[in-house]
């Protein structure tokens, strides 16, 4: 039985709007947002000055756009109008709970032999259906995943009879569409363009991080991924590096929050970015950098027909309902085959941050191995030049060591061909099929666990299919996947199970490179929570307790300590070395061994991007709330932990002590209402386990 607000809400949407070739005006679908919509009971009435706003001005005034159909979420609080202008082209508006929250804004796009951008007709505005879905993932915030949304698909031709159908998906947290084109065709068509465009309130504010310019950075890596939010600006605020802006693109209208991503980012298709729009306050969609290829192949998408888009995705709501979403999954292609066994998530000991490739030789990898050991953690990654400084057979002494002591080896590649300049190896072993299959063959046999591969291209469509290649060939073998140096994965971690974590972040590697790294680390981390580690596993690879060497770090051991339960990790591989954990109380190293690596659950408690950040997230039967504070003065937090369901009303909390490398553990109890207060010093946390 359909909740009554989800079977109000449909009723509303259900009948077709069916358009003849010269279309006549047809009555505003918006208008049964005039009659009355109960939601839990309590009756909400949106106006008809509502469906004038959200088809645009033009609209109000009887003038050019007709509103040709309309959606809206399950509890209704989320609707979306589709409106046609005079020059034929499609444009769609959002409102949340009655007001404006995105203004109408165009859709289409353009293929070097069509336009579907203008001079489109509406054939058919299909009926609302409901769309169901159910998951369990073990590399997200969240291991057991229901998707319910309210889908709609609107069915256009062009003057010459070319047919596009633009989806549309709304569900309680967002709105998602994408475009397809449903003809047989098996030529090859270029997409020249996207025309769909974000429009925001001028009052709007933006949290955005700039796409890095192509074949710039170390060896001419980037883009990766790594620069910096831009923090609170007004929208419209020119991209730094003029090549726009990277998803997740966070924004606040108001008392609404909406975070833009990309989803569903299978073969054919390009990553794509937000560019500066035309106009205050609009943002619009590009495609890369025509550098970002994969051994000179396409970067725009080529697609022979029928081919589908990639889900232009909209969380929205409160800045809860944005960190708790997971509509960056639940829109995600359904997984492929990989065995079962092979998805094992865990925790993984890593000499490179601190030690360097210097120190890729057999006997400190042997410490490490034993370090991981010692922690109970699953992993140790070899990183880079491995098969010049200690060789494939003493590896696979190694790894034969490891299995001994129940750890098992992970094993660094540069993924390189033409397109950067590190001289980092192994490298080109992954270029073609063939080398792929002959080089798992040996990784295999010698009981390889898993793959760290760096240093990619950009996200042009050769580059895309490459990353997809790597993961479909390794699955068969069952090795686990790291991306680095790659573009944001976009849901592909549902795909493919075995893709354990991308970067895709200024990790912590930066802070260990210069001071200004380290004097930025206390805002950038209480921004990843809101953005980039929203939908997606982030190999921030955080963590260091005690001391980066030339390096006068800013945040406080707690707040390292806490990072190991904010960011979220397939694995989670931990810089701090072994001379430093041993420093380390014995409650904090027994805590580390005992931090899940599967999430069951996830609550946002408190927080604000670049200020603070305080989570739960439950695992193993007990929840772990973890804060920090990025601010250069003390806050008390005020922690509402009632919705915590099981949680006990004790728990242990480690927190900073009195000195600059210290900790302090102490018993707390949650009252009746369990809530609590915590005093969490300047760029400090803390970790609170409720058993």
């Amino acid at each position: 039985m359909k909740h009554p607000c989800e079977t109000a809400a449909m009723a509303m949407q259900s009948d077709k709007v069916r358009i003849p070739p010269v279309a006549a005006p047809v009555e505003n679908p918006l208008l049964p947002f005039g009659r009355a919509l109960y939601r839990g009971g309590s009756r909400i009435v949106v106006s008809l000055a509502l469906a004038l706003t959200l088809a645009g001005p033009a609209a109000a005034a009887g003038e050019a756009a007709r509103t040709l159909g309309q959606v809206a979420s399950p509890d209704g609080r989320l609707q979306v109008a589709v409106t046609l202008d005079a020059q034929g082209t499609p444009h769609y508006a959002i409102a949340r709970e009655g007001k404006e929250v995105l203004a109408p804004a165009p859709l289409g796009l353009v293929l070097e032999d069509a336009d579907f951008s203008r001079g489109l007709q509406l054939q058919e505005a299909g009926a609302v259906t409901t769309v169901t879905d159910s998951y369990e993932l073990l590399t997200s915030k969240r291991r057991h995943h229901e998707y319910l949304g309210n889908r709609r698909e609107f069915h256009w031709r062009t003057a010459a009879g070319q047919r596009l159908d633009i989806v549309f998906q709304v569900s309680n947290d967002g709105v998602a569409f994408r475009y397809r084109f449903p003809d047989a065709d098996s030529s090859v068509h270029r997409l020249r363009e996207e025309t769909t465009a974000f429009r925001f309130p001028d009052d709007a504010r933006a949290w955005l991080q700039p796409m890095s310019v192509a074949k710039t950075g170390f060896a001419q890596t980037n883009p990766s991924y790594e620069e910096y939010y831009l923090q609170d600006v007004a929208v419209g605020t020119p991209s730094p590096l003029g090549t726009g802006w990277v998803y997740p693109a966070l924004f606040r209208s108001g008392d609404t929050w909406l975070l833009l991503s990309e989803g569903s980012l299978s073969r054919g298709h390009a990553g794509s970015r937000l560019l500066d729009g035309k106009a205050a306050g609009e943002y619009r969609i590009g495609f890369p950098d025509p550098r970002e290829n994969f051994q000179n192949g396409p970067v725009n998408p080529e697609l022979p027909l029928p081919w589908q888009s990639p889900w232009r995705i909209i969380a929205i709501g409160s800045l809860k309902t944005i960190a708790e979403s997971t509509l960056g999954t639940d829109l995600a292609d359904p997984p492929s085959h990989v065995p079962a066994s092979a998805v094992v998530p865990g925790k993984a000991s890593w000499s490179w941050p601190l030690l360097g490739d210097d120190q890729t030789v057999f006997e400190v990898q042997k410490r490490f191995i034993d370090y991981a050991a010692d922690m109970g953690w699953r992993y140790t990654l070899i990183d880079a030049m491995w098969d010049s400084q200690i060789g494939y057979e003493r590896v696979r002494e190694l790894i034969d060591y490891a299995r001994g002591k129940d750890v098992a080896i992970l094993l660094w590649y540069n993924s390189a061909g033409d397109w950067n300049q590190s001289h980092q190896t192994p490298r080109d072993r992954m270029l073609t099929r063939a080398d792929r299959i002959r080089e798992f063959d040996r990784l295999k046999a010698m009981g390889v666990a898993g793959l760290k591969i760096d240093f990619f291209g950009g996200d042009g469509q050769s580059v895309i299919g490459y990353y997809l290649d790597i993961m479909e060939d390794a699955a068969p073998y069952g090795f686990l996947l790291n991306f680095h140096g790659a573009t944001l994965p976009r849901g592909w971690q549902r795909t493919y199970p075995h893709l354990m974590t991308v970067e895709a972040v200024r990790g912590l590697e930066f802070i260990t490179f210069d001071q200004h790294n380290a004097d930025q680390a206390p805002t950038h981390a209480t921004m990843l929570p809101f953005t980039r580690n929203v939908f997606d596993p982030m190999d921030f690879t955080p963590m260091v307790l005690d001391r980066i060497n030339k390096i006068e770090r800013r945040t406080t051991p707690a707040f390292e300590l806490a990072q190991s339960v904010l960011f979220v990790s397939g694995i989670q591989h931990y810089p701090e070395i072994p001379e430093g954990m041993a420093k380390a109380p014995d409650y904090v190293r027994e805590f580390l061994r005992g931090v899940p690596s599967v999430w069951d659950d996830s609550r946002y408690i408190a927080g604000y991007p670049g200020k603070q950040a305080v989570f739960a997230r439950q695992g193993d039967g007990r929840w772990y709330v973890a804060g920090i504070n990025a601010e250069a003065e003390s806050t008390t937090l005020q922690l509402d932990l009632s919705e915590l369901a099981g949680a006990a009303s004790a728990g242990t909390l480690i927190a900073d002590g009195d000195g600059p490398l210290s900790f302090r553990r102490e018993e707390v109890r949650l009252g009746e209402d369990k809530k609590l207060q915590i005093e969490v010093p300047a760029r400090g946390g803390f970790v609170l386990t409720l058993e």
